[in-house]
């Protein structure tokens, strides 16, 4: 039974009833603090007409089904135990959300509790439920965290001082804005672990993921996106979320005390006086090492008479993924003469407070590794297999430059692996030495920019909460894990820790045979400390994971011999992972 409001506004039992205007101007509230009940057939009656509906403190309402209506926010339900029971008596129980609509919505879902949807499960609430949590920081972690904290129906004041100051890296201030490439790198959850985090962050329903797959280009077997459509698609979906509030603002010091809640998702390019208040609580000696971007030209000012469109081993399942790279041939005279320019180019000079921080190693600009050998670069990103130049097959090129599509137009392509520190007229002139961009265009050259992360298994425990002050939680790459999903998949785990405590409710780590455990066990205590500067940030592989027995024969009953043996076991590890997150998500 549900509180029954009377024409006059007062329940039977002589209980005021009122109907609020929400602080943010966006819904307007029907709420009760009576006892009284109404019929469920009035009750949708009055859904009908509210753009949010409140459950009074002390009867949570059994709603045994929900609604589908693409208009309408789904904030949450309360599930019984008790099946047979149309009532739970909570005593002191907080007001509980059921689901709000756009003002221009509301008389047109005749039945907005009717239709099956996917379900947010959601344990009982507290006298905290209602209080926002503060997150920091409106990148991949940030906006994470948060669409996972509102989905468990808490409030959130998301802080994200893009839009009053901006950063190095950053040309806009929309949410998850993708800085340094357009790629959340493999999609192939069987064999790869970043691919795995993928397949998990898509099962604890992953907003990083769910727009990602909305805004995919052809990639081969990667996950890239068209960057603005990706970060337009988050900021629409959360700044109209009725439970996110977006302040504009940076946040320059340690929150205050009053915020008992808080998520720090500021990134890479965490602000120098925050920055300065984070070493000063934990007694840190240093947060900071460098990241390099890289250029991106426009499609049509590459000469195709010398480059071709191939993905790596022909990679993917249809035309498109199979010819997602534009790809640059250079013989061996080319591939020296481009070492020699790279090593000799005017680089960006560091500032004095800059000049010993080291660069994270998954990110170097391209000098830097062709200062560490002339083959490097001809083994790394610009390495020749996998790939035939149909404008001379029978002559294996030396070493390759790829260009991976950065939108959806496929008007612009970035340059696969090439970060770079030189000067802006530098890298006009050393780029155009590559074959195929003697005219390119570029819409977007490099740069480098200061990255930020702590100690993480010093600093933190395993909720990612700082030891210190339990109140703060960190999370994405501010806590030593390098990439685009896996500072994401960080601001997952944030966000659900958050939301359990707010919740009153326990929440297990996920298993370390998952990606998801992994990678925050490595993070929080499954690094082994070798001294000072022996943490690094880390991507997601499968040398996190327990080891697995080595399969040792197929689907088919057939012996798995030499190197069928390394995708084998990928394979028993992926599997492992996704049926005891099953496990875990049941529980």
């Amino acid at each position: 039974m549900i509180n029954q409001l009377d024409k006059a506004g007062t329940g039977a039992a002589g209980r005021s009833h009122r109907k609020r205007v929400d602080p943010k101007g966006k819904l307007d509230v029907l709420a009760d603090t009576g006892g009284t009940s109404l019929p469920e057939r009035d009750f949708r009656r009055l859904a009908r007409g509210s753009k949010i509906l409140l459950l009074h403190r002390r009867f949570i309402r059994e709603i045994g089904v929900r609604h589908r209506c693409r208009q309408h926010h789904l904030i949450g339900e309360q599930k019984s135990r008790q099946t047979h029971n149309p009532c739970l008596n909570h005593t002191q129980s907080p007001l509980v959300v059921i689901f709000a609509a756009r003002p221009d919505h509301r008389q047109a879902c005749p039945s907005p509790l009717d239709s099956p949807t996917r379900g947010l499960d959601m344990p009982r609430m507290t006298d905290q439920a209602m209080k926002p949590v503060h997150v920091i920081g409106g990148g991949m972690a940030g906006s994470e965290a948060t669409w996972q904290l509102v989905s468990k129906g808490v409030p959130v004041i998301l802080h994200e001082m893009r839009g009053v100051k901006g950063t190095d890296a950053h040309h806009t201030d929309g949410l998850a804005e993708l800085v340094c490439s357009n790629s959340f790198r493999s999609d192939d959850h069987r064999t790869n672990a970043v691919g795995l985090l993928h397949e998990e962050m898509r099962r604890l329903d992953s907003i990083i993921l769910r727009q990602g797959d909305a805004a995919r280009l052809p990639a081969g077997g990667a996950l890239a996106v068209d960057r603005d459509v990706f970060s337009q698609a988050v900021t629409k979906e959360l700044s109209e979320h009725p439970l996110v509030t977006i302040n504009r603002e940076e946040i320059p010091a340690l929150p205050p005390e009053d915020w008992d809640s808080v998520i720090i998702a500021t990134g890479p390019l965490t602000s120098e006086s925050l920055s300065e208040a984070i070493l000063k609580e934990t007694g840190e000696g240093e947060l900071a090492f460098f990241d390099a971007i890289a250029p991106v030209v426009y499609r049509d000012s590459v000469n195709t008479d010398k480059a071709w469109f191939q993905s790596r081993y022909d990679k993917g399942e249809t035309e498109a993924e199979r010819k997602a790279y534009l790809n640059c041939p250079m013989d061996k005279d080319q591939y020296e003469a481009f070492i020699d320019a790279l090593i000799a180019a005017e680089k960006t000079e560091f500032k004095e407070w800059e000049a010993n921080t080291p660069y994270f190693d998954g990110c170097l600009p391209i000098e830097v590794m062709a200062e560490r050998g002339r083959e490097t670069l001809r083994h790394g990103p610009m390495k020749p297999v996998g790939l035939t130049n149909p404008h001379n097959p029978t002559v294996k090129p030396w070493a390759i430059v790829q260009l991976r599509q950065d939108n959806a137009l496929g008007t612009l392509f970035n340059l696969v692996g090439f970060q770079t520190k030189m000067k802006y007229g530098a890298q006009g002139e050393v780029l155009r030495m590559i074959p195929g961009l003697e005219e390119a265009r570029f819409a977007r050259l490099g740069g480098i920019h200061r990255n930020t992360f702590l100690n993480s298994p010093k600093l933190l425990d395993a909720q990612l909460r700082l030891k210190s002050q339990p109140r703060l939680r960190f999370a994405g790459q501010l806590i030593g894990v390098e990439g685009y999903v896996e500072s994401a998949a960080m601001g997952l785990l944030a966000g659900r820790y958050a939301a359990a405590e707010r919740l009153g409710t326990a929440l297990t780590p996920p298993p370390a045979t998952t990606a998801l455990g992994a990678l925050i066990g490595h993070v929080t205590g499954g690094h082994l400390d070798g001294g000072k500067g022996s943490f690094q940030p880390m991507n997601v592989n499968f040398g996190l994971f327990p080891p697995i027995e080595q399969p040792t024969v197929d689907a088919d009953g057939n012996r798995i011999k030499g190197k069928a043996k390394t995708p084998a076991r990928k394979n028993a590890l992926s599997a492992r992972a996704l049926a005891d997150l099953a496990v875990w998500q049941a529980g």
